[in-house]
């Protein structure tokens, strides 16, 4: 893990007709990190994610990405620098197949200029190119999964979809948004290889989620927001034993849940 941060987020404040929803946020992501993110619902956890990615525009404070100042900048130009995101809410192209959702990042400027997808030189068939992310990512090559319509897919292949147009970018960093969320229990069994497996190949990954249990699996350090604030930062064991996240957010029962879990 590097010194100087990957990602420095400074005092990221956002008010929505005078609803303050992020109040002087601060924080840092190392490269190679997971850092995960949670908080009750309302508390600013997606509205931070589209402030750093340029999907909404903070009222105040400042975003750095290797120590290049991106506050402001639209999303695509963020994208274009290797910050990519997924939705909480899905957001393929339904009307395509799944592997044409891939084509598009691939045609990008990034991905143009990097050569494509773990390679060097000419981009080559983006088609083969989509086909070959999505298989890593746990689509069955050789089934039809990978031509069906997106309108047509379960959601756990469309979150893995949605991982999947972000690698076509070859970012370095992932900000996911509730990964886990609509998963049944084999599909999270599969996707937490996942993850540890992007974490293993230099990606950094700041994780929205509810799914407790899943995260801490991956994740070594978790900041919680409440009402738009940042509560505390720490291991996981060590913020779920703080009396503040105890009363701020769960209930005394789903807190000795996820401690004898850990």
């Amino acid at each position: 893990m590097s010194e100087s941060p990957m990602l420095h987020v400074e005092e990221a404040t956002k008010v929505f007709g005078g609803i303050l929803a992020l109040n002087r946020v601060t924080f840092d992501v190392h490269q190679g990190e997971i850092l995960g993110i949670i908080g009750p619902n309302g508390s600013g956890k997606t509205t931070l994610i589209n402030c750093i990615t340029g999907f909404v525009r903070m009222t105040s404070g400042k975003v750095f990405f290797k120590g290049r100042d991106i506050t402001g900048k639209p999303a695509h130009k963020i994208a274009d620098l290797g910050v990519t995101r997924t939705f909480q809410i899905m957001r393929p192209y339904y009307t395509l197949p799944a592997y044409k959702n891939l084509v598009i990042p691939l045609f990008s400027p990034r991905a143009k200029r990097t050569g494509g997808w773990r390679g060097g030189g000419k981009l080559g068939d983006r088609d083969t190119v989509g086909i070959d992310i999505l298989e890593e990512i746990g689509f069955e090559r050789d089934s039809f999964v990978p031509y069906k319509l997106a309108s047509s897919l379960p959601t756990g292949y469309l979150k893995r979809l949605e991982l999947a147009r972000c690698l076509a970018l070859k970012p370095e960093i992932i900000l996911c948004d509730e990964v886990f969320s609509g998963l049944s229990m084999s599909e999270i069994a599969s996707m937490v290889p996942l993850i540890e497996r992007l974490q293993m190949d230099g990606i950094t990954l700041i994780m929205i989620e509810h799914r407790l249990r899943e995260l801490f699996r991956v994740a070594s350090r978790v900041m919680v927001l409440n009402f738009g604030e940042k509560l505390l930062e720490g291991r996981p064991e060590e913020v779920m034993a703080d009396e503040r996240v105890k009363t701020a957010y769960f209930g005394s029962e789903e807190v000795e849940e996820v401690m004898t879990y850990a």
